[in-house]
């Protein structure tokens, strides 16, 4: 269990000064490091998880079941005081007798390994560790030594204390002729490795593996560059990535003389994705195969496992418990048990996604990347009877298959998806979700000299139900999401660009800069959809917008980007733009057409004329001013907390519907301002759209409102906040008497 009470760090100057030594020497460094090694194969065990079982003896057969439906043969089991009188030295004893390839990984108790300088704890270390070798050693493939050692409150060690451990498991492993693997650092902290491999080094106690956990996850994807080393700005300059960040370690362990390299344990906890994006299951099973792909990609790794194979946080298969029974101690350090009860499990999107790994690309040759480190990812793998190419984008991106692939090798290739599906329609983009290109070995592929992503263009992967389908007709390009290509051809029908023209100003929604109007919905005639095209481009905004994307496509990205971050708004359709279009206005961005009940500005208007109650009289509810300040505070924290950043929140724009039970459900239209980000939106801004959002309400209930807001965040108003919607309302005052609309009200007075 870990200890709350201060623990020494093992992060002594004498391990500090042997990490600069190296980095300041410039031996921390490989050549264009974040890109994929050329040429090399992938071991045929590469693919590992780590395991357990329970004192439920069918929870072993559950176990070896699962691990058999995932062709995986590496497996990394825990082991600790206790366990060879327990069900982990049965559950051991099964992995054996099913010819498992197994690394385990030898522990002590925290309050055990933080007294490793006492003499008799050191007796009880060395008893234990010759009798767990005496018992199984000949049939292990290694043991591992140490536990997240540079994470002091959950391993326990001092310097002094792990290295005494360590001599005692070094002597009896090479006694026992078992091959030893450490020293399981956890992250990228490099100075860890390269102090501690030295110091053992002067013992000539080097391990005969070197391990680093490699974790990518609190960088949030595989692919990112890594902000907490240099922070955001300096990110994509020294690009240090996932395969950068496993070839370092693997030449830090090449220094030293080390020649094998693993990563014992890495994993995406669902509730840690859930932080900033809505669709955990499906993203934890998007990270892992692209984790793996990335690891198998560097040619730095003889494994990567991943860790847990059964848990509701990071598990490949669910446990159907919650966060109020996960241990104490993180996973990470100690897997114990599997917990929960058999009946109960199920398996995560991410178990198929591994499962389509480990069978395409393990004994595979890795021939190289087409595209890597800027946003797409195409990775070709030859097996013994296959050219496997595996594409993928980061995040939120898309790129066209047309773009990258001829007609013809499309044509001829087999395409899965991330969880090993071949699809029978064969999709025309490559998102955050993997695909695999499959053709007989030896084909010969033509791709694009330069694959790319399309170009500001945006989609949330995992609207469930629907499929993106690609507009390319007669000059216009746009993206149409629809269930099937037969939907998808009857909105392109539809609704086809050249079909659509703005209405006069008595027939639109909404006729100003951009005219907004309603038209039948294609796929269901009692539905409409909204059309909005822009209509008036004043001479500076024609000037500053001629290099963005189409107001269109901004909407769409917009609004994909909300849906993605788990925000409602009006559900995309279709965007069409004219290629080449100078004058900005051949563009069309249609959705869903919102049966709104009232919108917040008109809510914030009514409440500022000292009102405490709002009717929807349509549907004969009140609902009062505390009422709606805190359902929509909690509305806005998640916007923002998920990375958006609206720039346009007016009360207009912040539709309302309400249920009977007084639940008022917000959705955002006039998406093509917004702004993202793959972290919380920084505080300024959040600010910013709050100073908009209150235009209209009166002090009082913008301090109520506001302050419901930052109770969300731990924060309190301060001056500078409020100093913040006093500006906001000066600019808007002045614009209304000096501004366009300001000066053609003074005109009309003189005419």
């Amino acid at each position: 269990m870990p200890h709350n009470k201060k623990q020494p760090s093992m992060l002594t100057w004498p391990i500090i000064r042997q990490g600069l030594m190296y980095i300041l020497s410039g031996q921390l460094r490989v050549k264009k490091g974040h890109l994929p090694q050329l040429n090399h194969p992938i071991p045929d065990d590469f693919v590992g998880v780590c395991v357990a079982s329970s004192a439920d003896a069918g929870m072993d057969d559950y176990v070896v079941s699962q691990l058999r439906a995932l062709g995986i043969e590496q497996v990394r089991l825990d082991f600790t005081y206790g366990d060879l009188e327990n069900f982990n030295a049965r559950f051991l004893s099964r992995l054996i007798v099913e010819k498992f390839q197994i690394t385990l990984h030898i522990i002590q108790p925290f309050s055990n390994a933080k007294n490793m300088q006492s003499l008799a704890e050191q007796a009880t270390w060395k008893t234990f560790v010759s009798q767990v070798l005496e018992r199984y050693g000949t049939d292990l493939k290694r043991i591992e030594i140490g536990s997240t050692i540079n994470r002091k409150r959950w391993a326990g060690y001092t310097v002094e204390g792990f290295f005494a451990a360590w001599q005692i498991a070094f002597n009896t492993a090479k006694a026992s002729g078992v091959a030893l693997a450490g020293p399981n650092v956890t992250d990228f902290e490099p100075i860890y490795n390269i102090g501690i491999l030295k110091m053992l080094k002067a013992k000539n106690q080097l391990p005969d593996i070197h391990t680093n956990n490699l974790f990518s996850e609190r960088v949030s994807e595989p692919e990112r560059f890594d902000h907490r080393i240099f922070k955001y700005r300096w990110a994509t300059c020294f690009k240090y990535n996932l395969v950068k960040k496993a070839r370092l370690l693997k030449k830090i362990g090449t220094d030293f003389g080390i020649e094998h390299f693993i990563s014992p344990v890495a994993f995406w906890a669902i509730y840690r994705i859930e932080r900033l994006l809505p669709d955990g299951e499906q993203k934890q099973a998007d990270y892992a195969a692209r984790y793996m792909l990335l690891n198998a990609a560097s040619g730095a790794l003889d494994q990567a496992f991943w860790g847990a194979l059964i848990c509701h946080r990071e598990g490949l298969i669910d446990d159907g418990l919650n966060d109020a029974t996960y241990p104490v101690l993180e996973r990470v350090t100690h897997y114990a048990s599997v917990d929960g009860e058999l009946k109960n499990f199920w398996r995560h999107a991410s178990f198929n996604a591994m499962k389509t790994v480990a069978k395409l690309v393990q004994g595979a040759h890795y021939q190289g990347a087409l595209a890597t480190a800027n946003g797409l990812e195409v990775h070709h793998f030859q097996t013994a009877t296959h050219e496997v190419q595996a594409c993928w984008t980061i995040n939120g991106k898309v790129a066209l298959l047309a773009d990258i692939y001829t007609q013809q090798d499309l044509a001829q290739a087999e395409i899965s998806h991330r969880d090993g599906e071949i699809l029978a329609e064969k999709p025309a983009i490559i998102t955050e979700s993997p695909i695999y290109l499959r053709w007989l070995k030896g084909v010969q592929i033509s791709v694009n000299a330069q694959p790319s992503l399309a170009k500001n263009l945006a989609i949330h992967a995992h609207i469930q139900g629907l499929q993106y389908y690609p507009f390319q007709q007669d000059g216009w390009f746009g993206m149409i999401l629809a269930k099937n290509a037969s939907e998808a051809q009857v909105i392109a029908s539809a609704l086809h660009p050249e079909k659509l023209s703005a209405p006069q100003k008595n027939a639109a929604l909404r006729h100003a800069r951009n005219a907004i109007w309603a038209l039948p919905d294609p796929r269901d005639g009692d539905k409409q959809v909204t059309v909005k095209q822009p209509v008036k481009m004043y001479p500076h905004k024609a000037f500053l917008d001629r290099l963005k994307p189409s107001k269109a496509k901004r909407s769409w990205n917009g609004a994909v980007e909300l849906l993605r971050r788990g925000i409602a708004t009006a559900q995309p359709v279709a965007f069409f733009e004219k290629i080449g279009d100078s004058t900005l206005k051949q563009n069309f961005y249609i959705c869903g057409y919102v049966q709104a009940d009232a919108n917040v500005g008109e809510m914030f208007v009514h409440f500022a004329n000292g009102n405490q109650l709002f009717e929807f009289k349509q549907k004969n509810i009140s609902v009062s001013a505390e009422e709606t300040y805190l359902q929509l505070a909690q509305y806005l924290h998640k916007m923002h907390k998920n990375g958006a950043y609206f720039r346009d929140l007016s009360g207009g724009n912040v539709l309302v519907q309400v249920s009977d039970d007084k639940q008022l459900h917000f959705s955002l239209i006039d998406t093509a301002r917004a702004w993202f980000y793959t972290h919380p939106t920084p505080f300024k801004y959040r600010i910013a759209d709050l100073t908009r959002m209150c235009n209209k309400l009166h002090w009082a209930g913008r301090e109520r409102f506001l302050g419901l807001y930052l109770a969300n965040t731990g924060k309190k108003c301060t001056s500078a906040m409020r100093r913040a919607f006093y500006l906001y309302d000066f600019k808007v005052d002045f614009k209304r008497k000096f501004g366009r609309k300001g000066i053609k009200k003074l005109l009309k007075k003189f005419n």
